[in-house]
């Protein structure tokens, strides 16, 4: 039985989903595991000052022109023109510098959230203990928002949003209940994949993409399913990513 003092963790699938749910007075946990959010918490963990998330490639030119680092993609390819990728490798090289980033899932899963969210936060499996840790302190109701492909379910993020709430709900008398069946699907799926996720992985949608289109799928892929790596919460103060 919940809990009736507990608070609710609930998941979203898709940005598309997102209407369906109300945001006000709640933290967003924004999640784009391949590769958008795990590229923020690997810059901001290895020294990035800030990184501003735009939804355009133009607003990233714009920034660039300023001295940002130009970073992103689109379907899955570094955008001609852009100083570096998506790849995280290549984000913690930017130790000392600011970072615009526009990416096809994970930036627009940020402009969504954003003017109806009481707070706006990055995950990723790089950052789960420092994440969940920093919720814990929080005590506010918590959505886990899915970047998910071009409005579709993507597997990677889903069990991300498991791990978060395995991580939130699993202690007796817990803070937080899992609200809805996403979360429970979520949570489930992470419990079967958990022991081997780049196994569990090989065979989904974007996995298959991004080796298709990348030389370095692999190895980003294999560090962007490394579990805390990095002690860092990314969290959106006005137009910029930065460290809690």
């Amino acid at each position: 039985m919940t809990p009736t003092s507990s608070l609710p963790l609930e998941v979203c699938l898709t940005p598309d989903l997102l209407r369906l749910y109300d945001l006000k007075g709640k933290i967003v946990v924004v999640a784009d595991i391949f590769r958008a959010t795990s590229c923020m918490v690997a810059g901001l963990g290895s020294g990035v000052s800030e990184v501003i998330p735009v939804a355009t490639v133009l607003e990233a030119f714009k920034w660039r022109e300023k001295g940002y680092v130009a970073a992103g993609e689109r379907n899955g390819i570094q955008v001609e023109g852009f100083d570096i990728g998506n790849s995280p490798l290549e984000h913690m090289t930017q130790r000392g510098r600011k970072i615009v980033m526009t990416t096809t899932n994970g930036t627009q899963a940020i402009q969504y959230s954003r003017h109806h969210a009481q707070q706006v936060v990055i995950g990723a499996f790089l950052n789960l203990a420092a994440l969940t840790g920093y919720l814990k302190q929080q005590k506010m109701p918590i959505l886990v928002l899915c970047a998910g492909w071009k409005g579709r379910f993507n597997m990677e993020d889903a069990l991300f949003a498991g791990a978060v709430v395995e991580a939130l709900t699993k202690e007796q008398n817990s803070l937080f209940h899992s609200d809805g069946d996403d979360a429970l699907a979520c949570l489930s799926l992470y419990g079967q994949a958990k022991h081997d996720l780049l196994e569990a992985l090989r065979p989904a949608s974007h996995y298959q993409r991004l080796v298709r289109t990348n030389e370095n799928a692999e190895e980003d892929m294999r560090f962007c399913l490394e579990t805390d790596r990095f002690d860092v919460v990314p969290v959106l103060k006005g137009d910029a990513l930065v460290l809690a």
